[in-house]
């Protein structure tokens, strides 16, 4: 390959993961619209309820790779709607845990129904050991990071 050359555009991995990252985005976004949810409240709303005990809002930032001045926004605009609180946390006052309400549950339950819709209308071409070697990959990838 000549060196003035390089790699071309569809080969390259960062931009094939920012191309395929957006337009999985903008398909759950569009398929969350009913519900009046984004993809980061949205996943902050996962977050919350995979951990019925609570989950720190710090812990929150460096999961989703966000500064946690971002976090307090999306958590206050979960908590206007009703679908989670902030409690104290017993092993350190100081701290904020998000919980997920009742409401919170329930909607948790249509979204995550809504997405894994709008994830079939992505992925659903792909046999399923590609999407779980995909998934593996960039688990690995997300942790190194």
């Amino acid at each position: 390959m000549n060196q003035s050359q390089g790699v071309r555009l569809m080969d390259d991995l960062g931009f094939l993961l920012s191309r395929a990252g957006g337009l999985v985005a903008g398909a759950v976004n569009k398929a969350l619209v009913p519900i009046g949810l984004k993809v980061r409240p949205y996943s902050v709303l996962v977050l919350a309820g995979e951990n019925p005990a609570g989950v720190n809002q710090r812990a929150v930032a460096l999961t989703m790779g966000l500064d946690p001045s971002q976090i307090v926004a999306l958590v206050d605009e979960l908590e206007g709607r009703g679908l989670v609180e902030r409690i104290a946390d017993r092993a350190d006052r100081r701290n904020k845990l998000i919980v997920t309400t009742e409401a919170g549950n329930r909607l948790l339950d249509e979204a995550r129904a809504l997405v894994a819709e709008a994830h079939r209308k992505c992925f659903g071409d792909l046999p399923e050991q590609v999407l779980d070697d995909l998934r593996e990959a960039l688990r690995v990838l997300v942790s190194a990071g």
